[in-house]
């Protein structure tokens, strides 16, 4: 995993790509990270990064540090803006199942004139498309459109952090979402990522994201193979 000082102290970068391996069910609640030397090795640097981002995520209430026991993951859970209740992804990781993020390919591209895309966006903007895997198996892909402001966002940070994390740091503040459901025929290249049989409905989920000003940041279009497992809302009252 590559870090760079250009992007702000190494050790909050390490202690974000923690923060996420433990909210995607990597590391599991009950088990231990892998030790400091592991991570000094991992990311190319010293023991007192390692342990300033530990030591972060454990004043956040995600790790315990025992001596001699190593460092236990005791919360996986992140509070989120979008609702009280958890992400759907943070209650499949708290029911024990593992998410894992694939980035399959980030450019910009050109709307075709009389999409929804070109309505939002106009003539261009950036395009991100990933694969998101239920315990080794594919199981949602995501294509985000975004806003040209987003154009210098470091892509291959994608595949260790939250989108709207990275979308935070080009200092654009989310402060809208609508979300649109429904039950549809994945398009081809959907369901052969998928590996879906043709003809398979799935639940597509329609997401668009605005910042303070109301003005569209991102839209996104998201297919998930409910056979496998049912699209989940907790609430919390």
């Amino acid at each position: 995993m590559t870090i760079s000082k250009k992007k702000g102290p190494l050790y909050l970068q390490i202690k974000n790509i923690l923060k996420d391996r433990i909210l995607h069910g990597v590391y599991k609640i009950g088990e231990n990270i892998p030790s400091e030397p592991q991570l000094e090795n991992e990311f190319d640097v010293s023991k007192i990064t390692v342990r300033n981002a530990i030591k972060e995520l454990a004043q956040e209430g995600y790790l315990e540090k025992k001596s001699g026991k190593g460092t236990r993951v005791i919360r996986n859970a992140a509070a989120s803006r979008l609702s009280k209740g958890k992400r759907f992804t943070e209650i499949l990781v708290s029911e024990g199942h593992k998410i894992q993020k694939q980035l399959v390919q980030a450019d910009i591209v050109s709307n075709k004139e009389g999409s929804e895309v070109y309505r939002l966006f106009g003539e261009r903007c950036l395009r991100i498309e990933r694969l998101y895997h239920y315990n080794e198996i594919p199981y949602i892909h995501y294509t985000h459109y975004l806003s040209t402001r987003m154009e210098n966002m470091e892509l291959s940070d994608l595949e260790a952090h939250s989108l709207y994390r990275l979308i935070e740091e080009q200092d654009i503040s989310l402060e809208e979402f609508r979300d649109e459901f429904a039950a549809v025929v994945a398009p081809p290249s959907v369901g052969e990522a998928l590996r879906l049989k043709e003809g398979t409905p799935v639940l597509k989920r329609s997401r668009y994201s605005y910042d303070e000003h109301e003005d569209i940041i991102e839209y996104s279009e998201g297919y998930y193979n409910t056979e496998m497992q049912n699209y989940i809302v907790n609430y919390d009252v």
